[in-house]
């Protein structure tokens, strides 16, 4: 593991890249095979007939639509064995939830900035909150918007430091104003990790409108094999998830946050006054390390003490609630880790 020591966090130790070891079926070995050759098969067709029916459901069916849709998620978790949910939200007793206001849940036009573990957190995020969810990148304060299944297989997918040229790219002040009925999640620590610690944050949830709420939840599992943090691994997770009869969600929501920074936007270049006196090419502006042009999604801006302000205050956060530390460790440690790893592999 010597050649991994880059990879661990020099104050921590912590190594949020590495694939959390499986434990031994032992005896139990059969009756493991058993569960995984039933079960994923009727995942795999009751996630392909929510993608494929769902996605084509008229909008006018308002409640029934909602329901049946919600129903479908919960069997999807069900047939995972996805059993016990360990909810807990800050400032609340257990059992005395419904005795306190609603918006200390996530709700419409408000923000959840989770952490990014699993497929799972996906599901059981759109089987509660029914979001809109969005992609994040380490340098770019712009989201790319997404389906639920493209969020899952997102979980499985090589970390990227930059969108693709085809994505179509917005940012959370206009989504919450194109989707006034739903939540939106945005994972911004950009990849997945083993759950053990947080990395650093994508800025794109500075452009949450000030008075909007974001709420950080932190989702764990048990037991944690079920976590993807290395790409493409389908086989090692769906029989991790599959064969084990049950597998508890801790869920933890912390009290709402705001976009405190006065200048989370990046303001708009000055007009020309005069098209013989400016050139187009004046208003471009390069990327000091590479001499490439900006892509207009924010790269290469620093950020100010505001903005470090509010990512640390979602940060810590989400550390205090999933009882890890916030590591040093990006999306360009990742690169370099998954190129070593599948090396090794290979």
């Amino acid at each position: 593991m010597e050649k991994y020591s880059q990879f661990r966090d020099r104050g921590s130790g912590i190594a949020p890249f590495f694939p959390v070891p499986t434990q031994s079926s032992g005896i139990y070995l059969p009756f493991h095979v058993f569960l995984f050759v039933v079960r994923v098969p009727l995942l795999i067709s009751t996630l392909l007939f929510y993608s494929i029916v769902f996605s084509w459901l008229p909008l006018g069916m308002g409640a029934v639509g909602f329901l049946a849709k919600k129903a479908a998620l919960w069997v999807i978790l069900g047939i995972s064995g996805v059993w016990w949910i360990d909810l807990q939200i800050d400032g609340v007793k257990r059992g005395s939830l419904a005795q306190h206001n609603a918006h200390r849940l996530p709700h419409p036009k408000t923000i959840i900035a989770s952490s990014f573990t699993s497929p799972i957190d996906c599901l059981y995020l759109a089987a509660i909150f029914d979001p809109v969810f969005t992609v994040s990148f380490p340098d770019s304060r712009s989201v790319q918007r997404i389906s639920l299944l493209q969020a899952i297989f997102r979980a499985f997918a090589a970390p990227q430091h930059k969108p693709p040229p085809s994505a179509y790219l917005t940012d959370l002040e206009t989504l919450i104003k194109k989707n006034p009925d739903s939540c939106i999640v945005v994972f911004p620590e950009c990849t997945t990790t083993n759950g053990r610690g947080i990395l650093p944050f994508s800025p794109s949830i500075l452009t949450a409108p000030p008075k909007t709420k974001i709420f950080p939840v932190n989702l764990r599992y048990t037991p944690a094999d079920i976590t993807t943090p290395v790409p493409n691994s389908y086989f090692t997770f769906l029989w991790n998830l599959c064969s084990k009869p049950t597998h508890c969600i801790r869920v933890r929501i912390a009290e709402s946050v705001h976009n405190t920074s006065q200048s989370a936007l990046r303001p708009e270049p000055p007009k020309a006054k005069n098209s013989y006196n400016t050139n187009f090419f004046d208003t471009l502006k390069l990327d000091p390390k590479t001499s490439e042009l900006l892509d207009g999604s924010n790269d290469g801006e620093e950020l100010n003490p505001e903005e470090m302000e509010v990512l640390d205050k979602i940060g810590e956060a989400l550390a205090r609630l999933g009882r890890v530390k916030r590591v040093g460790l990006s999306v360009k440690e990742k690169e370099e880790f998954v190129k070593v790893w599948t090396k090794k592999r290979s």
